[in-house]
């Protein structure tokens, strides 16, 4: 490894050597100060990438269980390093996994119990499976053989914040290769960030507070003889500053009520139950609110507020942002420009 990394000219590299002739990895990378080092095992290598642009992100190397009846700890490792950090989170490697029977072409069928322990692990960690684009699989054996068999093991997972730090990523199955296994490429590509002008918009969420309505009519009744566009301009000026702390601190809220709840939990006496009840109450009441917060954003308005489906109408509503950028445009001449 260390005679690849003279040949690429790369500044950073770090090995876990193999266990005789079996296992072995290695992560190589260009700037030594880009990249700074969190964790690692037999199977995997857990960083930290640092931008020129100061963003930062977690990337981690995975080499997946290749044991059958062992699966289950590449599913518990995926479960732990989710713990680990709140960073936007790439995994990326040989992960020995398949998300769906049509990972699969040849040979047996995959069994399900395997496909269902690891979709299980991937919503308990927060990744989605990326989109491979080119061939669909990227391993094979017995080509051109009746006991021909391809499998897509390969892959790349991420957690919704990572897709909003690169909403165009694109994963490449490179195919060409003299190994059983296609290298991927993953290309993440960031967007330069246009802050568009500030428009008011009424969030639903808000309807759930007390206050938003006295916020409404104490704006109103302000200036009796102000216009009815004045009046909207000054509740809304009011809304938006009351209504960060509703709307855009939802983790904060929920992890103060959960802190409140498992301090008073064990008190027998009325006090602390009532502040117990009261933290559980304001609890249901933010989830509900984060839920119409997505749901909102997501345009899922077919679904009713009682739904619980907040994970879904944050994917949508990410995918949606995705699909709604506009990274470049034709001029008369029909050429693309930046």
């Amino acid at each position: 490894m260390e005679w690849v990394q003279l040949k690429l000219g790369y500044q950073g590299m770090f090995v876990v050597d193999s266990v005789g002739r079996s296992g072995g990895i290695a992560l190589l990378w260009k700037e030594q100060d880009q990249v700074e080092l969190l964790g690692f095992s037999q199977n995997h290598i857990d960083v930290k990438v640092i931008m020129e642009q100061g963003e930062q992100w977690r990337l981690t190397g995975l080499y997946g269980e290749p044991n059958r009846v062992l699966r289950h700890r590449t599913w518990d490792l995926l479960r732990n390093l989710s713990r680990d950090s709140n960073l936007p989170w790439c995994v990326i490697g040989d992960i020995n996994n398949v998300v769906e029977v049509g990972d699969k072409v040849g040979g047996s069928q995959y069994p399900t119990w395997l496909i269902d322990g690891f979709n299980e692990a991937l919503q308990d960690s927060g990744l989605i499976d990326m989109e491979l684009i080119g061939h669909q699989f990227t391993w094979e054996r017995g080509r051109d053989t009746e006991d021909w068999m391809e499998v897509r093991l390969d892959r790349a997972l991420t957690n919704l914040a990572w897709l909003g730090l690169f909403p165009l990523a694109k994963l490449y199955n490179l195919e060409s290769t003299s190994s059983d296994h296609s290298p991927i490429l993953l290309v993440p590509q960031v967007v330069a960030k246009i802050n568009a002008p500030f428009r008011f918009k009424f969030e639903n969420a808000w309807m759930m507070e007390p206050m938003c309505e006295i916020i409404v009519n104490d704006g109103w009744l302000r200036d009796i003889e102000a216009s009815v566009l004045q009046k909207i301009k000054t509740c809304s000026g009011s809304l938006t500053t009351w209504g960060r702390e509703i709307t855009g601190n939802f983790g904060g809220r929920i992890k103060q009520c959960k802190a409140d709840m498992k301090l008073y939990r064990g008190g027998r006496d009325e006090n602390s139950t009532e502040k117990y009840r009261m933290a559980r109450t304001e609890l249901t009441k933010i989830l509900h609110q984060r839920e119409i917060f997505w749901r909102q954003r997501a345009k899922q308005l077919w679904l009713q507020d009682g739904d619980q489906n907040s994970h879904f109408f944050h994917n949508y509503a990410s995918a949606r942002r995705r699909n709604n950028q506009i990274t470049r445009l034709k001029n008369e001449e029909g050429n693309w420009v930046e």
